[in-house]
């Protein structure tokens, strides 16, 4: 029986479960969707806050009290202050204005402080916020999206946890997006050397498709990005792909780890989203339903009988706020009235509810 006892939150982080699709599976399609949503605080970056943090305690990078300061557009953010709340450190985050509400009132519940940069500047702007906190205030600044420990933290688990869930089987076909490059790199890697069949699948939107452009990242020489990427636009996918290509997803590219690229719409992404809860009762959000995507293009194209595994990155509470709940309103609806007026229990109050007020 599996443990189900831990010293620690910290401890339930990883190991999280990989599921069969019934409905929405491609024809003679195997697929299958990795959820991170299962992590403690709801997402795949519960393991880079966890992994950045140690390896800063064991390098001594971090000390007792420091603060801890990271740029985020939310799950990087909540992860750590998960974290920082379980091992006793201050947490300051930046994070661009546009950016649901729910995650910057998840991390400040967590007790970190939540500081917004303008939404014109974008994930650049956010990240040069974060580095001038951290060399005024003489704060731990994690790097997130250059941070060697963010892609280790990948390969000791998510990578291991994806081989030990399919042993002495064929898996053709991994699907993943990037936010940090941390999965891409941690995972694609691992795989590249004990399943070289596997193709990885990269998704990214299409509104900032800067993997598909071809086009190169400028980059100071600490691997961080010096300006904003020429074929970055505004896109519905948080979490995904901020206005640069992050430092570890370009090592993954240029060490050639991929073996193809899909575009996806917001509208796409929503929609996948939705179906995955409607038919399949999986509940995630934007990044996953725009993985989820590409992993049915991909299934469109791949062989009869392909196994493919897709990352879900988080969960769909993240997003309530958002575009994706839109449609999804607090008061019944018109099919909803006439249910509940169908039996006379509080009957006279359904109606009186539905009645437009003067």
């Amino acid at each position: 029986m599996q443990m189900t006892r831990f010293a620690s939150i910290l401890e339930t982080i990883g190991n999280t479960p990989v599921v069969r699709i019934n409905k929405l599976a491609p024809a003679g399609i195997n697929l299958f969707v990795k959820i991170e949503a299962f992590n403690p605080l709801g997402s795949v970056k519960d393991r880079l806050a966890l992994g950045v943090i140690e390896d800063a305690e064991k390098r001594g990078a971090l000390t007792s009290g420091q603060t801890v300061v990271e740029a985020t557009s939310g799950n990087t953010g909540i992860g750590l202050a998960m974290v920082c709340a379980a091992k006793g450190y201050p947490l300051a985050v930046t994070m661009a204005e546009s950016f649901s509400v729910e995650r910057r009132r998840l991390m400040r519940f967590l007790g970190a402080k939540v500081i917004l940069t303008p939404a014109p500047a974008g994930g650049t702007g956010m990240v040069q916020k974060a580095v001038e906190l951290a060399n005024a205030h003489g704060w731990f600044l994690t790097r997130q999206f250059e941070n060697e420990a963010n892609a280790d933290m990948h390969s000791r688990t998510t990578a291991q946890e994806i081989l030990a869930d399919f042993p002495g089987e064929e898996l053709d076909y991994w699907v993943t997006g990037f936010g940090t490059g941390g999965t891409l790199k941690g995972v694609g890697r691992v795989l590249a050397k004990e399943r070289p069949k596997t193709k990885i699948v990269l998704a990214e939107p299409s509104d900032a498709a800067m993997i598909s452009s071809g086009a190169k990242q400028e980059r100071k020489p600490d691997g961080s990005p010096a300006s904003r990427h020429p074929s970055w636009k505004p896109h519905p996918i948080q979490g995904w792909s901020p206005d640069f290509i992050p430092k570890l997803a370009g090592d993954a590219i240029d060490a050639g780890l991929v073996h193809r690229v899909f575009t996806v719409s917001g509208p796409d992404a929503m929609r996948c989203s939705h179906d995955l809860a409607l038919r399949e009762g999986i509940f995630v959000g934007t990044s996953g339903g725009a993985s989820f995507a590409a992993a049915l293009e991909m299934g469109k194209e791949a062989p009869q009988g392909s196994t493919i595994l897709c990352m879900l990155p988080d969960t769909g509470e993240r997003y309530l706020s958002t575009p994706l709940f839109a449609e999804i309103l607090p008061e019944m609806n018109d099919e909803e009235r006439a249910i509940a007026r169908s039996t006379p229990m509080f009957a006279d109050l359904v109606v009186a509810a539905a009645a437009p007020t003067k």
